[in-house]
Protein backbone atom coordinates (compact mmCIF):
# COMPACT_ATOMS: atom_id res chain seq x y z
CA UNK A 1 0.00 0.00 0.00
CA UNK A 2 1.26 3.67 -0.61
CA UNK A 3 0.07 6.95 0.02
CA UNK A 4 1.36 8.37 -2.96
CA UNK A 5 -0.17 10.42 -5.25
CA UNK A 6 0.69 10.86 -8.88
CA UNK A 7 0.83 14.23 -10.20
CA UNK A 8 0.26 15.49 -13.12
CA UNK A 9 3.77 16.29 -13.78
CA UNK A 10 4.86 12.64 -13.34
CA UNK A 11 1.74 11.61 -15.36
CA UNK A 12 2.93 13.74 -18.46
CA UNK A 13 6.33 12.46 -18.08
CA UNK A 14 5.37 8.64 -18.36
CA UNK A 15 3.34 9.41 -21.48
CA UNK A 16 6.39 9.98 -23.28
CA UNK A 17 8.04 7.43 -22.68
CA UNK A 18 8.12 3.40 -23.86
CA UNK A 19 7.46 0.21 -21.32
CA UNK A 20 11.23 -0.78 -22.86
CA UNK A 21 12.81 2.27 -21.69
CA UNK A 22 10.91 1.32 -17.93
CA UNK A 23 11.92 -2.37 -18.25
CA UNK A 24 15.18 -1.12 -18.43
CA UNK A 25 15.33 1.38 -15.98
CA UNK A 26 13.48 -1.21 -13.39
CA UNK A 27 16.14 -4.32 -14.66
CA UNK A 28 19.31 -1.55 -13.49
CA UNK A 29 17.41 -1.39 -10.33
CA UNK A 30 17.17 -5.46 -9.85
CA UNK A 31 13.84 -5.50 -10.61
CA UNK A 32 13.23 -7.93 -13.46
CA UNK A 33 9.39 -9.26 -12.82
CA UNK A 34 7.61 -5.94 -13.71
CA UNK A 35 6.30 -6.51 -17.49
CA UNK A 36 3.00 -8.29 -17.42
CA UNK A 37 3.66 -11.39 -19.39
CA UNK A 38 0.66 -12.72 -21.83
CA UNK A 39 -1.11 -9.18 -21.85
CA UNK A 40 -1.90 -7.10 -25.48
CA UNK A 41 -3.60 -4.10 -26.07
CA UNK A 42 -7.41 -4.64 -27.04
CA UNK A 43 -6.65 -1.76 -29.90
CA UNK A 44 -3.53 -0.32 -30.05
CA UNK A 45 -4.10 3.36 -28.91
CA UNK A 46 -1.65 5.88 -29.61
CA UNK A 47 -1.57 7.46 -26.39
CA UNK A 48 0.22 5.73 -23.65
CA UNK A 49 -1.32 4.83 -20.49
CA UNK A 50 -0.77 6.02 -17.62
CA UNK A 51 -2.47 5.38 -14.44
CA UNK A 52 -2.13 4.27 -10.46
CA UNK A 53 -3.45 0.84 -9.72
CA UNK A 54 -6.74 -0.19 -8.25
CA UNK A 55 -6.85 -3.62 -8.00
CA UNK A 56 -9.55 -6.40 -8.57
CA UNK A 57 -8.90 -9.91 -7.01
CA UNK A 58 -10.55 -13.71 -8.94
CA UNK A 59 -10.78 -16.40 -7.26
CA UNK A 60 -11.56 -20.00 -9.10
CA UNK A 61 -15.57 -19.96 -9.04
CA UNK A 62 -17.12 -22.11 -7.00
CA UNK A 63 -20.59 -23.66 -8.31
CA UNK A 64 -22.71 -23.32 -5.33
CA UNK A 65 -21.32 -19.86 -5.22
CA UNK A 66 -21.74 -18.19 -8.36
CA UNK A 67 -25.16 -18.68 -10.10
CA UNK A 68 -26.16 -15.59 -12.05
CA UNK A 69 -28.65 -14.37 -9.16
CA UNK A 70 -25.40 -13.57 -7.78
CA UNK A 71 -25.68 -10.11 -9.38
CA UNK A 72 -28.56 -9.51 -7.46
CA UNK A 73 -26.15 -8.26 -4.85
CA UNK A 74 -25.49 -4.60 -4.96
CA UNK A 75 -22.30 -5.30 -3.22
CA UNK A 76 -20.86 -7.80 -5.98
CA UNK A 77 -16.70 -6.75 -6.11
CA UNK A 78 -16.48 -6.95 -9.47
CA UNK A 79 -19.69 -4.54 -9.92
CA UNK A 80 -18.03 -2.64 -7.26
CA UNK A 81 -14.86 -1.76 -8.29
CA UNK A 82 -16.32 -0.82 -11.80
CA UNK A 83 -17.85 2.07 -9.52
CA UNK A 84 -15.27 2.77 -7.54
CA UNK A 85 -12.18 2.69 -9.11
CA UNK A 86 -11.51 6.03 -8.70
CA UNK A 87 -10.68 8.38 -12.02
CA UNK A 88 -7.63 8.95 -13.75
CA UNK A 89 -6.65 5.34 -12.76
CA UNK A 90 -5.99 1.97 -13.98
CA UNK A 91 -8.77 -1.33 -13.00
CA UNK A 92 -5.98 -4.46 -12.63
CA UNK A 93 -7.79 -7.43 -12.26
CA UNK A 94 -6.01 -10.89 -11.68
CA UNK A 95 -7.75 -13.59 -13.38
CA UNK A 96 -4.82 -16.27 -12.38
CA UNK A 97 -3.52 -15.86 -16.26
CA UNK A 98 -7.03 -17.96 -17.29
CA UNK A 99 -8.70 -16.35 -20.30
CA UNK A 100 -11.33 -19.58 -20.49
CA UNK A 101 -13.76 -17.22 -19.07
CA UNK A 102 -13.84 -13.61 -18.99
CA UNK A 103 -12.93 -11.11 -16.95
CA UNK A 104 -15.67 -8.51 -17.60
CA UNK A 105 -17.29 -7.18 -20.82
CA UNK A 106 -18.08 -3.85 -23.13
CA UNK A 107 -20.76 -2.84 -20.96
CA UNK A 108 -18.98 -2.98 -17.86
CA UNK A 109 -15.95 -1.75 -19.25
CA UNK A 110 -17.61 1.19 -20.84
CA UNK A 111 -19.00 2.50 -17.77
CA UNK A 112 -15.55 2.68 -16.17
CA UNK A 113 -14.28 4.61 -18.99
CA UNK A 114 -17.30 7.01 -18.51
CA UNK A 115 -16.13 7.43 -14.66
CA UNK A 116 -12.82 8.28 -16.22
CA UNK A 117 -10.58 5.46 -15.78
CA UNK A 118 -7.07 5.66 -17.22
CA UNK A 119 -6.89 2.09 -18.08
CA UNK A 120 -7.97 -1.37 -17.37
CA UNK A 121 -6.03 -4.63 -17.54
CA UNK A 122 -6.36 -8.34 -16.88
CA UNK A 123 -4.12 -11.29 -17.17
CA UNK A 124 -7.42 -13.28 -18.31
CA UNK A 125 -10.02 -11.88 -21.13
CA UNK A 126 -12.79 -9.55 -22.08
CA UNK A 127 -16.05 -10.43 -23.67
CA UNK A 128 -17.38 -7.99 -26.42
CA UNK A 129 -13.79 -7.50 -26.89
CA UNK A 130 -14.48 -5.07 -30.15
CA UNK A 131 -16.40 -2.72 -28.47
CA UNK A 132 -14.07 -2.18 -25.83
CA UNK A 133 -11.75 -2.04 -28.44
CA UNK A 134 -13.30 1.14 -29.81
CA UNK A 135 -13.07 3.12 -26.96
CA UNK A 136 -10.61 5.80 -26.20
CA UNK A 137 -9.69 4.40 -22.46
CA UNK A 138 -6.82 2.07 -23.51
CA UNK A 139 -7.70 -2.05 -22.50
CA UNK A 140 -5.06 -4.34 -21.98
CA UNK A 141 -6.21 -8.43 -22.10
CA UNK A 142 -4.86 -11.71 -22.63
CA UNK A 143 -6.94 -12.81 -25.51
CA UNK A 144 -11.57 -12.63 -25.98
CA UNK A 145 -13.30 -14.73 -24.64
CA UNK A 146 -17.36 -15.14 -24.38
CA UNK A 147 -17.96 -16.59 -21.31
CA UNK A 148 -19.19 -14.77 -18.60
CA UNK A 149 -17.18 -13.80 -15.46
CA UNK A 150 -19.01 -16.49 -13.40
CA UNK A 151 -18.11 -19.57 -15.67
CA UNK A 152 -14.77 -19.97 -14.04
CA UNK A 153 -13.82 -16.55 -11.51
CA UNK A 154 -15.35 -15.75 -8.24
CA UNK A 155 -14.14 -11.58 -7.55
CA UNK A 156 -13.67 -11.58 -4.42
CA UNK A 157 -11.24 -8.86 -3.25
CA UNK A 158 -10.96 -5.20 -4.37
CA UNK A 159 -8.04 -2.65 -3.59
CA UNK A 160 -5.21 -5.84 -2.24
CA UNK A 161 -1.70 -6.83 -3.77
CA UNK A 162 -2.62 -9.23 -6.28
CA UNK A 163 -0.60 -10.53 -9.17
CA UNK A 164 -1.21 -9.95 -13.30
CA UNK A 165 0.25 -11.63 -15.59
CA UNK A 166 2.98 -13.08 -12.85
CA UNK A 167 3.96 -9.48 -11.93
CA UNK A 168 3.14 -8.25 -8.26
CA UNK A 169 0.87 -5.10 -7.77
CA UNK A 170 0.22 -2.96 -5.06
CA UNK A 171 -2.45 -0.74 -4.93
CA UNK A 172 -1.37 2.97 -6.30
CA UNK A 173 1.99 0.88 -8.43
CA UNK A 174 1.91 3.04 -11.53
CA UNK A 175 1.03 1.18 -14.77
CA UNK A 176 2.13 2.07 -17.48
CA UNK A 177 0.86 0.34 -21.27
CA UNK A 178 2.15 0.93 -24.51
CA UNK A 179 1.88 -0.98 -27.69
CA UNK A 180 4.13 -3.55 -26.40
CA UNK A 181 2.03 -4.12 -23.27
CA UNK A 182 1.85 -3.32 -19.91
CA UNK A 183 4.64 -2.64 -16.80
CA UNK A 184 4.20 -1.89 -13.48
CA UNK A 185 6.55 0.61 -11.85
CA UNK A 186 6.06 0.63 -8.15
CA UNK A 187 5.02 3.98 -6.92
CA UNK A 188 7.82 5.07 -5.15
CA UNK A 189 10.53 4.86 -8.01
CA UNK A 190 7.85 6.62 -10.42
CA UNK A 191 9.44 9.81 -10.44
CA UNK A 192 12.82 9.07 -10.82
CA UNK A 193 12.30 6.92 -13.29
CA UNK A 194 9.81 8.83 -15.62
CA UNK A 195 13.16 11.19 -15.38
CA UNK A 196 15.26 8.83 -16.01
CA UNK A 197 13.53 7.00 -18.63
CA UNK A 198 13.00 10.58 -20.77
CA UNK A 199 16.94 10.96 -20.74
CA UNK A 200 16.52 7.31 -22.11
CA UNK A 201 14.23 8.02 -25.25
CA UNK A 202 16.54 11.56 -26.17
CA UNK A 203 19.64 9.43 -26.77
CA UNK A 204 17.78 6.45 -28.57
CA UNK A 205 16.25 8.85 -30.96
CA UNK A 206 19.86 10.27 -31.24
CA UNK A 207 21.16 6.64 -31.66
CA UNK A 208 18.31 5.72 -34.28
CA UNK A 209 19.05 8.66 -36.26
CA UNK A 210 22.59 7.69 -36.31
CA UNK A 211 22.24 4.36 -37.01
CA UNK A 212 20.17 5.25 -40.07
CA UNK A 213 22.89 7.66 -41.74
CA UNK A 214 24.99 4.39 -41.52
CA UNK A 215 26.87 3.84 -37.90
CA UNK A 216 27.88 1.30 -36.43
CA UNK A 217 26.37 0.12 -33.01
CA UNK A 218 29.23 -0.88 -31.40
CA UNK A 219 30.45 1.90 -28.79
CA UNK A 220 27.30 3.92 -29.64
CA UNK A 221 24.55 1.88 -27.76
CA UNK A 222 25.17 1.90 -25.20
CA UNK A 223 28.08 3.92 -25.18
CA UNK A 224 30.83 3.04 -24.25
CA UNK A 225 33.32 5.72 -24.59
CA UNK A 226 33.09 10.15 -24.95
CA UNK A 227 32.89 9.92 -28.07
CA UNK A 228 28.98 9.49 -28.93
CA UNK A 229 27.96 11.31 -25.82
CA UNK A 230 30.27 14.15 -27.24
CA UNK A 231 27.63 13.93 -30.23
CA UNK A 232 24.92 13.57 -28.46
CA UNK A 233 25.78 16.56 -26.57
CA UNK A 234 25.80 18.62 -29.88
CA UNK A 235 22.66 17.00 -31.07
CA UNK A 236 20.60 17.78 -28.31
CA UNK A 237 22.04 21.48 -28.55
CA UNK A 238 20.95 21.65 -31.87
CA UNK A 239 17.53 19.59 -31.41
CA UNK A 240 16.69 21.36 -28.19
CA UNK A 241 16.30 17.85 -26.99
Amino acid sequence: MTDYVLSDETRAKLKRVSTASLATALFKRGLRGQFIQGVLPVAPKDEVMVGQAFTLRYIPAREDRNAITVFKNHDHPQRVAMETCPPGHVLVMDSRKDARAASGGSILITRLAIRGAAGVVTDGGFRDAEGIGKLDMPAYHARPSAPTNLTLHEALDINVPISCGDAPVFPGDVMVGDKDGVIVVPAHLAEDLADECLGMESYEDFVLEQVLGGAQIIGLYPPTSDAPLEAYAAWRAKTGR
